[in-house]
């Protein structure tokens, strides 16, 4: 070889060079711009979401059938400014009478606690004395052999006060304990 091939050849290969050089530094600075490119899409896309979410609303409702005449109608959504309804009250009277009366050793430890949220001080000093242990007449030691109490209300009225207050109920329930192995209560 002589010097002119080979300063041709060291030339070609210094461009050779040069091109490859020149190809990775054009990709990495287009994947930048892809990358960049992904992000700002990421970002305009969660940004949008987070601008959009207040127009989403869930509107729940109640349809009612009257069982005796059929008639349909939507059940207004209580809004929280009104009077507690007395279909509320009903349900929480209820529910009550149902978790504080019932007994099943199964669910002992939850009625007990949950009874116990809707009492005052007062009344759960008196709940807890009832279900001490140490009391013979505690449902833990009368129920000891495995029996259960089943609590159906039967009926609930409200009575309006002389005054106009309406802050008295009348719950009316059957209260039948099943002894086990039984077939039936008493």
């Amino acid at each position: 070889m002589t010097a002119g091939p080979l300063t041709v050849y060291y030339r070609e290969a210094a461009s050779w060079d040069a091109d490859r050089i020149a190809r990775a530094t054009r990709d990495a600075r287009r994947a930048w711009q892809m990358a960049a490119a992904g992000w700002i899409c990421a970002l305009a896309g969660g940004v949008s979401l987070v601008l959009l979410m207040p127009l989403k609303r869930v509107e729940p409702f109640v349809v009612r059938v009257d069982n005796s005449t059929g008639i349909v109608d939507v059940v207004p959504v209580y809004d929280g400014k009104a009077a507690v309804s007395q279909t509320v009250t009903r349900y929480f009277l209820t529910h009550y009478v149902t978790i504080c009366e019932r007994f099943n050793f199964a669910t002992a430890e939850s009625d007990y606690e949950e009874c116990g949220a809707f009492h005052g001080a007062q009344r759960n000093t008196a709940w807890y004395a009832l279900w001490n242990p140490n009391n013979p007449a505690s449902p833990l030691n009368v129920h000891k052999d495995g029996s259960t109490v089943r609590v159906q209300v039967e009926s609930l009225s409200f009575f309006q006060r002389g005054s106009g207050v309406n802050d008295l109920a009348q719950v009316r329930y059957l209260k039948a304990e099943r002894q086990p192995g039984a077939a039936d209560e008493r």
